[in-house]
């Protein structure tokens, strides 16, 4: 008797468990759901309001900039109509940004230009050398490898005067490679890659050596593969932080047919809010399909420990 008893108030204790269990996974997950939704809203409006015509956007959201006597651009509080559903459904943006104004286009060419060999060559270089901070020690390394830590922890527009200057001597100012240089060289993917090729265990190197793989061979067989998913995240991260550059280019390039198309994006105005849905859709697809293909490399980077997911 005392057994049935004991049974029931057990059963009784894990069905509320359970019950509790399944009220707070329904709220977390309406919870998840909601902020998602809020989180999402700004690019829902984006693509929503790409499909308008030039004329019902200028009707909704024209009042955000009114034009002074000087002819200057100058936000005024007003109410903005935001509209998430366009009255007619046209590509006359697209239209126009693709085939009648080939400025938009040439910015977008231009953040390619700038954004992929800054990406392969950093990585490369950043490979190279978290490989040797990875495999030797000394005071030289420990002291290079400070500075890499220490010029990481620097915020970009700290460095920015000392590049223009640097820019200036090496008569690299107003041309690519005021960009491109100091993209080449950035401290932030050594300093990662750095910590993944520690993470590798000293027998597997230890291994390919007695097998009488060359250093070379034990970079490029062992180590390389080995951090492939960090190499594939952190292509990612910097594909992503030098896509969406500002200051550099307003500040490097003086130029404007030079500046990549996130530089418009950050300038527009009464004149060109028309066609700004359209050109930030257009500007958001590269990233968003690096993300979706290369999500699963992403998170195998940040699970990685030396050769072994957890």
């Amino acid at each position: 008797m005392e057994n049935a008893i004991q049974r029931n108030y057990f059963k009784r204790i894990h069905r509320r468990r359970v019950m509790t269990d399944k009220t707070k996974t329904l709220l977390v997950t309406i919870a998840a759901i909601v902020f998602a939704f809020i989180f999402l809203l700004p690019i829902i409006l984006t693509v929503t309001n790409s499909f308008m015509a030039p004329s019902e956007i200028n009707s909704n959201y024209g009042s955000i900039f009114e034009t002074t006597d000087k002819g200057g651009k100058v936000f005024i509080s007003k109410t903005v109509n935001l509209k998430f559903i366009p009255d007619i459904v046209t590509f006359s943006q697209y239209y126009i940004v693709l085939f009648k104004s080939p400025e938009y286009l040439l910015k977008f060419w231009n953040s390619v230009i700038y954004t992929v060999p800054i990406v392969v060559i950093q990585l490369l270089i950043a490979t190279l050398a978290s490989y040797g901070f990875a495999r030797y020690n000394g005071r030289i390394k420990s002291a290079l490898f400070f500075g890499y830590i220490i010029l990481m922890l620097m915020p970009y527009q700290v460095t920015l005067v000392p590049n223009f200057l640097v820019s200036k001597w090496l008569g690299t100012y107003d041309t690519m490679w005021s960009i491109l240089l100091p993209g080449f060289f950035s401290p932030f993917a050594v300093f990662l890659l750095t910590k993944f090729m520690r993470r590798i265990p000293k027998e597997v190197i230890e291994a390919a050596a007695i097998d009488g793989a060359g250093e070379w061979n034990v970079f490029t067989k062992v180590c390389a593969p080995l951090c492939k998913g960090g190499i594939a995240s952190i292509a990612i991260l910097i594909f992503f932080d030098y896509w969406n550059m500002v200051e550099q280019p307003l500040i490097l390039l003086s130029d404007s047919q030079m500046h990549p198309l996130s530089v418009f994006l950050s300038k527009i105005n009464a004149g060109e809010i028309s066609l700004a849905f359209a050109v930030a859709v257009i500007y958001l697809i590269p990233p968003l399909l690096i993300f979706l293909y290369g999500e699963d490399y992403l998170v195998e980077g940040i699970s990685y420990q030396g050769g072994i997911k957890g």
